[in-house]
């Protein structure tokens, strides 16, 4: 990668059940490029992927989200899989701490059903995006402007389909990262929630 994320601190917020290579390919792009990486999750300790069609990898949780502070990061990631957004999407803090990174204009990539978290955190109405194809309807309920591309950047948001699509993502998510803060994200978000 070409642009350098040193001195970056970048957020991934995954729950048990997240597709484990839409989150080891994203981390691996980040440190690569100099990014600090931080693994944030309502679980304690530990948290276990899904590889494709059965359970994957456990890994680090280095914080949990409800002691996060989107403060002291730059930028956000939020893998899909389905049962993470899933299991994601109703809890408070998360909504609470994807949030402020929008409200602040930072910037956010998620990938695959990884919008589903972000319906709840009331962030995507008028945002032009992308994800699993089983989503557009939800989205598009929820006021997006949902477009099967392989990936889809506005004003700071990055997301894509599915992992084939990683390679478009992960390039898109540092050059956005790289750029830093987007007012015009801050000024969409500021509207109500739904």
């Amino acid at each position: 990668m070409a642009q350098s994320l040193t001195g970056k601190q970048v957020a991934i917020l995954v729950a048990n059940g997240f597709e484990q290579v839409e989150f080891t390919e994203p981390k691996r792009a980040l440190e690569e490029a100099g990014a600090q990486v931080t693994v944030i999750s309502p679980e304690h300790d530990r948290v276990k992927g899904w590889n494709h069609t059965d359970w994957g990898d456990t890994f680090k949780v280095d914080l949990q989200v409800d002691r996060a502070q989107a403060d002291d990061f730059d930028a956000l990631v939020l893998p899909g899989g389905v049962m993470n957004p899933d299991h994601m999407r109703r809890l408070e803090p998360v909504q609470t701490f994807v949030r402020a990174f929008f409200e602040a204009g930072k910037p956010v990539a998620a990938i695959c059903h990884a919008p589903w978290t972000m319906i709840d955190a009331g962030v995507v109405k008028g945002r032009k995006l992308t994800s699993y194809h089983t989503l557009e309807t939800d989205l598009r309920n929820a006021g997006a402007d949902w477009v099967n591309q392989e990936v889809v950047v506005d004003n700071g948001l990055v997301t894509s389909r599915n992992p084939d699509d990683l390679p478009a993502f992960n390039r898109k998510m540092i050059e956005e990262i790289a750029k830093g803060r987007h007012e015009r994200q801050t000024a969409l978000t500021a509207s109500p929630r739904h």
